[in-house]
Order: structure tokens, then sequence, then C-alpha cells
């Protein structure tokens, strides 16, 4: 139990804070369905509820994921993080299915609710809490793809271009919160509409749309997390890392590298090429040198490196154009 509670404060701090915030939102928007019985209210209510219970599986996920490799389980539980997304994805698609139902019928029969300034007061203060989130994840994303401090609103528009170096736990947050402020400020205008209009289905039309929006959401999500726990390549690490290695000056060639993604961490796999006359203590400092190296990369977890002679065949292609170098963890 020591053990979990130590885990726990390794786990992700934006998922934690979204869980809690969406927690409080959820608990809001249910009193104001209560009274109200606006239909965009409740799709509200419902997305809430599925982004608390998300992130709070996705907060303890990740920091299970951070426990140490065993003797059972030699290669980490990085995947761990992964499988968790995949299961909290479920909740969202069932809620999602539930949000898109109510709306609709919601359109086939619409009726009028109740409590206007209690409902628009509900979701400003669920709008404002949103954003808050939302701008934690932004500035958590441009922290984990190692972009300089941003400042202002900066962050919410950097943050599109770099989500996919995000961690799982952080980039689920971050879409989720951003679904989540839209679909806030998408209630807020059918209210608005249906009680200035009389055009009661607009509270229908926004529901579908939020429900529709969360679907977006789980099929991304689903489909991220289903690679991650395959075990995917990281093509810009791999690239990066490849040119690290040929600048050492004893490095002839590369007949393998593999930077496989897991979780929230990379493993790195490399044979290298090098001189056969070289020592046996010379090739071992060299390899300590690429290790030191490689560890020092965003997200490097373990590094295994092996050594072959230099056949005079060029095996490795990938090294072209050199990416953007990344920076160091």
């Amino acid at each position: 139990m020591k053990e979990f509670f130590g885990l726990l404060k390794e786990g992700n701090k934006p998922s934690l804070l979204a869980a809690i915030v969406n927690t409080v939102i959820a608990i809001l928007k249910g009193i104001a369905f209560f009274f109200t019985g606006n239909v965009a209210m409740f799709a509200e209510m419902m997305h809430s509820i599925g982004d608390a219970a998300n992130q709070f599986f996705v907060f303890i996920g990740s920091a299970l994921s951070k426990k140490a490799p065993t003797p059972r389980f030699p290669n980490g539980f990085g995947r761990v993080v992964n499988l968790v997304c995949l299961g909290a994805v479920l909740i969202v698609g069932i809620l999602s299915y539930e949000t898109v139902i109510e709306g609709w019928h919601h359109i086939q029969h619409p009726a009028k609710s109740g409590g206007l300034f209690i409902t628009l007061g509900v979701l400003a203060i669920a709008i404002i809490l949103e954003t808050f989130v939302l701008y934690k994840a932004a500035k958590e994303v441009l922290h984990e793809a190692g972009v300089p401090k941003a400042t202002g609103l900066a962050p919410l528009t950097l943050a599109f271009s770099h989500l996919n170096r995000a961690k799982p736990a952080t980039k689920l947050v971050f879409m989720e919160d951003l679904v989540a402020t839209s679909g806030g400020v998408l209630a807020f205008i059918a209210v608005l509409i249906a009680h200035f209009t009389g055009f009661l289905q607009a509270e229908g039309i926004a529901s579908i749309m939020i429900g529709l929006m969360m679907f977006y959401v789980v099929g991304r999500v689903f489909l991220e997390n289903a690679r991650g726990a395959i075990g995917e390549t990281d093509e810009q690490m791999l690239n990066h890392i490849a040119h690290l290695v040929f600048e050492h000056k004893d490095v002839k060639d590369i007949q393998k590298l593999a930077v496989i993604k897991e979780g929230e961490f990379l493993h790195v796999e490399l044979v290298a090429e090098v001189d056969p006359s070289i020592s046996f203590a010379e090739a071992d400092d060299i390899r300590d040198h690429l290790v030191d190296l490689i560890l020092h990369q965003q997200g490097v977890q373990d590094v295994t490196i092996s050594f072959d002679e230099d056949d005079g065949v060029t095996h490795w292609k990938h090294v072209s154009n050199r990416p953007e170098i990344l920076p160091p963890q």
C-alpha cells in the first residue's frame, strides 16, 4: 500500500487536476439539471461525468506505469497507461451514446425548460473552469514536447502543433477539455437560442453535437492508445538518435536501431558497427558514452547496445535529412 501511494505521487498531474475540476463541474451541472430539466445541461453533465471518470483512471494508470520492472515483468509497466486509456474511453463512448439519444428525443419531443439564470450561470462557471484546465494541459503539452516556456495565450495555440510529442495521459486531458470547453460554449448558445427564439430543438441539436464531439475523442484516443499498447516506433526520435550515434567518430554504421514507444517511455535497441581493430576496453568506453547520451534524450527509459565489426556495407539509410533536434530531458 505504501508503494502504491508512492507511485501516485508520480502520476500525471494535469489528469488529476482535470479529474477534480470535472467532478466539481459534474455536481454543479447535475444540480442545475435537476432543477431545470434542461437537456443541454444533461448533455454537459454526462460529458463532465465521463471526463472525470476518465481522468481519474488515467491518473492512476499513469502512476502505475512508473512501477519499476520486476522479475515477473522484466519489460516494466509502461504500457499500463495505454491499457487504462483504452478502458477509460469505453466509459466516454457509453456516455456519448446516451447524450446523442437524449438529444434526439428532445428534437422529436421538445419541451421548454426553466431556470435560465441557473443554467447559464452553471455553464459559465464550467466554461471558465474547463478553460483553466485546458490552459494547464496545454502548458504541460509544451513542457513534455521540450518547447521553451510560452506565456499569455500562446500555449493554447502552440499545443496543437506539438500534441503528438505529449504523453498519452496529457494528450487525453487536453483533447477532452478542448471538447468540454467547446461543448460548454455550444450549450450556452443553445440555451439562449431556445429561450429567446422559442426554437426548443436547439438544445437537442447541441446535445447531439456534444455527443458527436465526445465520440471523436473516443475514436482518436482509442486508436492512439491501441498503437501504444502494441508498441509503436517513434520516427522522429529514431532519426534523432541515429544522428547522435553517427556523430561518434568510432561508429561506422548502424545495423539496427529500434525506438519503441511504450506508454510514456521509449525503449532503444542499437546494433552499431565499429572498426574491428579497436580493443574491448575501447568498445566498452564507446558503449558507456552512447548509453549515457541516449538516456539523456527526452522520454528514453532504457538502452540496449551491442557492436559488430564494420563490414564496409552501408546498412542505415535514414539519415539523409536531419530532423529538428529534440531537447534532452
